[in-house]
């Protein structure tokens, strides 16, 4: 089997196990993403979701957050973990985006790098979910050690080599909704604790590194 086809193999497999390939964080308003985003680093996306109903209550606009006390901000967020920092990029970010960006979300990579708090896996998300940008490649713990598992990487844990590895295997317009399939098969079978490879889809594609050319 030639490596094209195993990579659409474990793409449609998990096409047809999560046919709703969603962005769990959920938000309204474009800038309420990036912000939830934010907050998911070293946080589940869960505990985020209980948490931003009332940070969004509280500052229902980006002028609202421009304003506000980082004190009081982390006050929300604080069970989201490093609120001190989270707070202070939230209230910098929405400043940020009203002096430089007419309180738009910018789609380009380089611009949504300049946003303070935003690295490469904040801006591929909002290129893709927001955008709806092709190629894009989230690069989160779960895709990581998936798609190592799977041989679509070499193992690395580097996010960019990730980036970068997967981008060379998946369809473009597959891209996207594919790494949001991984977060959800990451919690549901292909755990961090234990592989359930007698119940996943993706098991009998092996664990070849398909970028490297090698038959799977």
């Amino acid at each position: 089997m030639k490596q094209t086809e195993a990579v659409w193999a474990i793409v449609n497999a998990l096409k047809e196990l999560y046919p709703d390939a969603l962005c769990s964080l959920q938000y309204e308003k474009d800038y309420e993403l990036l912000f939830a985003v934010r907050l998911s680093a070293q946080c589940t996306d869960a505990r985020v979701n209980l948490v931003t109903p009332a940070l969004f209550a509280r500052f229902p606009t980006l002028e609202a957050f421009a304003e506000a006390d980082p004190a009081e901000v982390g006050e929300y967020i604080h069970s989201c973990g490093f609120y001190n920092g989270k707070s202070r990029d939230l209230v910098r970010c929405a400043q940020m985006l009203l002096s430089d960006y007419g309180g738009k979300v910018p789609a380009e990579m380089d611009e949504l790098l300049r946003l303070p708090g935003v690295g490469r896996k904040t801006a591929n998300l909002i290129q893709g979910d927001i955008f709806h940008v092709p190629g894009v490649v989230v690069a989160d713990t779960h895709c990581i050690r998936i798609s190592g598992r799977r041989g679509l990487t070499d193992g690395t844990k580097d996010p960019a080599k990730v980036e970068q590895q997967l981008r060379a295997v998946l369809p473009p317009e597959e891209s996207n909704n594919f790494c949001h399939r991984l977060v959800l098969h990451g919690r549901a079978v292909c755990t961090a604790r234990a592989a359930k490879c007698e119940i996943c889809p993706c098991a009998p594609w092996g664990t070849h590194f398909l970028t490297s050319g090698a038959q799977a």
